[in-house]
């Protein structure tokens, strides 16, 4: 609660005020079966029309306050408990947007949208409940059960026997809620990452006919989903008909001995009415209270899965960064004896180049064999385990994140696209660029001619992900949009696979004379990609086999040499 104490502090008016307007209306709860009672004991039974019209109009103004009461009491609620969840949803998604790469493989995505909707909506309409029946809740047991004894101590009694009955089975069912809910939220984990997979891949679904494995799969997650509810549920589902029936036998109970009370002239029946009334409002507010500790055992499930996210320690900062507003300037990479590894497997052994301002270098190798874990330490999107990585001689963890990234642009394996206009997409280089240098990023890209044969150009809106654009356009949007950056170093991983062979001739000659003096690392698996690099690193299980020009490899590296020639097999024609 401490960690939510923050949420609260903005909206503290609200939170307070909230549950002491709902007690003007838990006030005229307790009021108006006394007033009914005084109706029929003293203007009923005497025939006395102007004491019913007095008392009447008595009664109006009380439910016209507790109108008033009520209806801003829920306000406030409301109001308090979105602000709560606005700020605690805003919090989360910048934590998200601080994790590591590391950070976010702990999580699937699925489970971070779930918490960052689901859980926090459960807490939103717990902290709206309590706060309407905090204060309602105890207000109407103590005021309906200092009302029942003052009109007849012996008939309250039955009440008093009643309460430790229902707090026993209360509690029962709360202890067993809390696991099941909790259980519950990591089902809606489960469902969401499945919906996820499905709606990202289903075009892959479709080519591969495989709808009905897919659909076989989701129902199964569906009916993990169901399953998991109804269990919970069936807590929930228990809780109102105990309750009930409590209020019916205690209902019974009061009129069995009330009308006995009443024949034999001990009690009005106006009085026996109203306690009736006070009966229902004592049990009404324990099935309040039970409701809302039922409900608030899956918001704690909820809270805990939250706190998790918000104490997460991030393991990529730069507290520690020591040249803070240091810039990128020249562009040169140095890896000095670089280890490398996920969870204790090692991807990438001392890994030891340097790499001058404005050469272009190329990283050839098999599958695996550790490419673009490599180039991803480079603008820390991971941490080194060993070693040293340097850019212009500094070490890249005393960068500021913000001045090192500034001065890297990168181009991943995976091109993504946002939906929005192809040249909203292409300024997420430099958001203030004017459309002149955009079409000069996409021109180096060799994007400008396809855009411009768009019916709208650049304004041209792209489905999400890029869907209306083919797989090398998306390619060259995405090159583009680095290019606007201007970075003085540009990393692409394996960025032009879709593109053919002559359009990705013209990207090359484009970096070698427009982008001279931008240092560039280009992964590839054709090895025409990298032939014309100053120099070509070739690796092999997360080491460097050798480096050089592609002449001097031809010559001595004989895993450079099987790559060359069985690629060169597949180009030369059929006889």
């Amino acid at each position: 609660m401490r960690q939510f104490w923050k949420y609260v502090r903005p909206y503290l008016a609200g939170f307070l005020f909230g549950p002491l307007l709902m007690i003007v209306e838990v006030v005229g709860e307790v009021i108006l079966p006394r007033l009914t009672a005084l109706i029929i004991n003293y203007g009923i039974v005497a025939e006395d029309m102007g004491y019913m019209i007095r008392t009447g109009l008595l009664m109006g103004l009380v439910a016209l306050i507790m109108i008033a009461g009520g209806a801003g009491g829920n306000y406030l609620s409301a109001w308090s408990a979105t602000n709560f969840a606005t700020d605690l949803r805003t919090d989360l998604f910048h934590k998200v947007q601080q994790f590591s790469f590391r950070n976010i493989d702990h999580y699937s995505t699925g489970s971070l949208v779930t918490r960052l909707t689901n859980d926090v909506t459960q807490i939103q309409n717990v902290i709206r409940m309590i706060l309407i029946m905090m204060l309602r809740a105890p207000g109407m047991f103590i005021g309906a059960l200092i009302m029942a004894f003052h009109m007849n101590a012996r008939l309250a009694l039955v009440i008093a026997i009643v309460i430790p009955v229902l707090a026993v089975s209360i509690g029962m069912i709360i202890r067993t809620a809390y696991p099941r809910f909790d259980a519950l939220q990591r089902r809606v984990d489960n469902l969401n990452n499945s919906v996820q997979e499905n709606l990202i891949n289903v075009r892959l679904i479709k080519s591969f006919v495989r709808e009905d494995y897919q659909r076989e799969k989701f129902q199964k997650t569906n009916r993990d989903y169901k399953e998991g509810m109804l269990r919970a549920m069936k807590i929930a589902i228990l809780n109102m008909p105990l309750m009930m029936l409590v209020m019916n036998f205690t209902t019974i109970a009061v009129v069995w001995f009330g009308g006995n009370y009443v024949i034999a002239g001990r009690m009005d029946v106006g009085d026996l009415t109203a306690f009736l009334t006070y009966v229902v409002q004592i049990l009404s507010s324990l099935m309040m209270l039970a409701m809302i500790l039922l409900q608030s055992s899956r918001a704690i499930a909820s809270a805990h899965r939250i706190l998790e996210v918000l104490n997460t320690d991030v393991d990529l900062t730069d507290e520690n960064a020591r040249h803070k507003e240091v810039k990128v300037t020249k562009g040169s990479v140095e890896f000095r004896h670089v280890d490398f590894g996920y969870g204790g497997n090692k991807v990438l052994e001392d890994i030891s180049f340097t790499i001058r301002p404005g050469q272009m270098a190329g990283i050839i190798g098999a599958t695996g064999s550790g490419k673009t874990s490599l180039v991803q330490l480079i603008p820390r999107l991971y941490d080194v385990t060993g070693g040293q990585v340097l850019v212009d001689g500094v070490d890249v963890r005393d960068y500021s994140l913000k001045e090192l990234r500034s001065g890297v642009g990168m181009v991943l394996q995976t091109n993504t696209l946002f939906s929005g206009s192809i040249a909203e997409n292409l300024r997420w280089g430099d958001e203030s660029a004017s459309m002149e240098t955009v079409r000069t990023a996409a021109a180096h890209a060799q994007a400008d001619g396809f855009v411009t044969g768009f019916t709208n150009g650049y304004e041209t809106e792209l489905g999400q992900g890029g869907v209306n654009v083919s797989g090398g356009q998306k390619q060259r949007l995405c090159i583009a949009r680095a290019l606007l950056k201007k970075p003085k170093i540009l990393i692409l991983d394996d960025s032009t696979s879709a593109v053919d062979t002559a359009t990705e001739a013209r990207i090359r000659e484009t970096f070698r004379t427009d982008l001279k003096d931008t240092t560039k690392l280009l992964i590839a698996q054709r090895i025409t990609s990298v032939m014309d690099a100053d120099v070509i690193i070739v690796l092999d299980e997360g080491k460097i086999l050798d480096m050089g020009s592609h002449d001097e490899l031809l010559a001595r590296c004989e895993a450079y040499q099987e790559i060359y020639y069985s690629q060169k097999e597949k180009e030369a024609p059929a006889v």
